[in-house]
């Protein structure tokens, strides 16, 4: 099939099928005329890294993964460290986000919103702590 195809049976869009292409996660053959032919097992590549990328895996643990998928002599360690160490990334994120929302939080409780022109918001965002 080609690469509409691919998309819309994969719900790609045809650009990530050619960037994932791009970085050799997926290398659909070739017909007579150049045309990408996407076969079944390309599909099941595309679906696999779909929903790897949903689960926020950058594109070098896609690969990993996706090489560990198809190795049948995979240790399972592997993959869980990989995954384990993702998870360690989203924890860092959560809590980076936790910080910001408080800080922001404090700054809109620091902030009249009437109609004076001063504001505790836009001052912290200039570097000017002292209002």
């Amino acid at each position: 099939m080609n690469i509409g195809d691919a998309a819309r049976h994969s719900g790609l869009p045809a650009k990530t099928i050619r960037y994932y292409e791009e970085v050799g996660l997926v290398s659909p053959g070739r017909r007579g005329n150049g045309y990408r032919e996407y076969a079944a097992t390309d599909l099941h590549k595309l679906a696999f890294l779909q929903r790897a990328r949903g689960l926020g895996f950058s594109i070098e643990d896609c690969r990993a993964l996706l090489s560990l998928y198809e190795d049948e002599g995979r240790a399972s360690g592997d993959v869980k460290r990989i995954a384990e160490a993702h998870i360690g990334d989203i924890d860092r994120k959560i809590a980076e986000l936790r910080s910001l929302r408080a800080t922001l939080g404090r700054l809109i409780a620091s902030c009249h919103g009437d109609d004076r022109a001063a504001c505790p918001i836009l001052d912290d965002l200039a570097g000017r702590f002292d209002a």
